[in-house]
């Protein structure tokens, strides 16, 4: 989970300033120090933890602060408005070249999940009405044009190769006429990466940048390098300028200093966050709602969100329906938890609802529960699916066998979903016939 030692550190920091009716000057210096340490020990750059301390002592001096009714909450709200500047303030977008190609070049070390991320930016301007076209240059790693293929087929977005003959500047001379003759508006160059930054890489990437004139270059950086993510941001911004970065592996990085430290150092934006390795996982990075979850407050706006991209708007009235008179089926129960897996981890979404940040530090939601329970329908016959009242033991015996789970897992899951449609019948009947909200409503959560 992306920053929960930091979150977990600076929820302990505010709980403590909460509870304190009047801050004095040493309440304050102890407080900030905290803070500074959770920063270290996050990874964040020395010199950007220094000023950012410094600036929030300053304000926090101030008689508005410290004669205050609430100082505790006076000085939170300084620490989110002072991390959410660290980090941009405002969302970047991106920028496009008007009446023509737009193109963009990707660049960064090997490992980092470039090519990947090329895929994913390219579905993220489909879903906008772009057609975008990816375009292999690394032709020095084995495999990594039949890697952007792959991804690219996944996701129905055509890949321009030339092979691995071609030099990187001439196929990316070649992609941008092909586009222009196929109708592709946005061309997306994935370059060469290597494992270190080297004089070899830094001239072919400027001598692709002065065959195409780019309208971004977007620099991708693997978040748990930590620090050598933001020292790898400055060489390459100072090599060859770069417009933007995207951070990849978030999800995984439980420190987070590469996040807070990256636009301090390079004065550039992050433009995408990476939160996962599926195709769909690439999120526009937002200052303030990162901040948010930084601080355990939640981010209501990324989960509704994520719940309008995931959710299929019919099949959310019909559930609606059916919720009212109980008579959902195992079908729909699959539905419904099919919705859920594809907007991400449970325990992830869950955090984004203030407040559940600091109730779940000890609960752990298992996703492999859902993939059991999933299963076990899979393994169930059609006439069962659709009519859980028919279910016997010989039923749950051979459901079992056909899912890799045992009789126990079918009769606790078939208990579940028993006592979840006598629940929907007793809220159907409380609600009376009033128009309810629209949801999940997934009876295991």
């Amino acid at each position: 989970m992306a920053f929960e030692s930091l979150s977990q550190k600076f929820q302990n920091i505010f709980s403590n300033l909460r509870k304190k009716g009047r801050l004095t000057e040493a309440d304050l210096k102890l407080a900030t120090r905290e803070v500074k340490m959770a920063l270290l020990e996050a990874d964040v750059n020395f010199k950007v933890v220094k000023q950012f301390i410094t600036t929030i002592t300053e304000r926090a001096l101030g008689s508005d602060v410290m004669e205050g009714l609430n100082p505790g909450q006076q000085v939170i709200k300084i620490v989110n408005e002072e991390m959410t500047t660290l980090m941009g303030s405002e969302s970047s977008e991106l920028t496009f070249t008007s009446g023509g190609t737009t193109v963009y070049m990707m660049v960064g070390l090997q490992g980092a999940g470039k090519t990947t991320t090329c895929a994913k930016l390219a579905l993220i301007l489909k879903k906008k009405g772009k057609k975008p076209l990816l375009v292999a240059c690394d032709i020095y790693r084995p495999a990594a044009i039949k890697q952007l293929q792959v991804v690219g087929e996944q996701l129905s977005i055509p890949v321009f190769t030339m092979g691995d003959q071609n030099s990187p500047v001439n196929i990316s001379k070649a992609a941008i006429e092909h586009a222009k003759k196929n109708g592709n508006d946005v061309v997306i160059i994935d370059t060469a990466g290597r494992l270190h930054i080297d004089e070899t890489m830094m001239d072919e990437l400027v001598n692709i940048q002065k065959a195409v004139s780019p309208q971004e270059i977007l620099l991708v950086v693997d978040a748990m390098t930590g620090q050598d993510a933001v020292n790898v941001a400055e060489h390459f911004n100072e090599q060859i300028g770069i417009d933007g970065v995207i951070l990849t592996k978030l999800d995984g990085d439980t420190r987070g200093g590469a996040a807070l430290s990256v636009k301090a150092v390079t004065n550039k934006p992050i433009k995408f966050i990476g939160m996962g390795e599926k195709l769909t996982e690439l999120e526009q990075f937002y200052p303030d709602r990162m901040t948010s979850r930084i601080l355990g407050m939640g981010d209501v706006l990324t989960l509704i969100e994520k719940v309008q991209a995931g959710v299929d708007d019919k099949k959310a009235a019909e559930f609606e329906r059916k919720f009212r008179k109980a008579e959902f089926t195992y079908n729909d129960f699959l539905d419904q938890m099919q919705q859920i897996k594809s907007m991400g981890s449970i325990s992830d979404l869950m955090k984004m609802i203030p407040g559940m940040g600091s109730q779940m530090k000890n609960v752990t939601i298992d996703d492999n529960e859902i993939v059991k329970i999933e299963s076990m329908i899979l393994s169930m016959t059609r006439q069962e699916r659709n009519n859980p009242a028919i279910m016997s033991p010989t039923r749950k015996k051979r459901i079992a066998a056909g899912s890799v789970t045992t009789m126990q897992d079918v009769n606790k899951f078939i208990k579940q979903f028993e006592q979840s449609k006598k629940m929907m019948k007793q809220l159907g009947g409380m609600m009376g016939g009033k128009r309810g909200k629209k949801g999940l409503g997934l009876p295991f959560m």
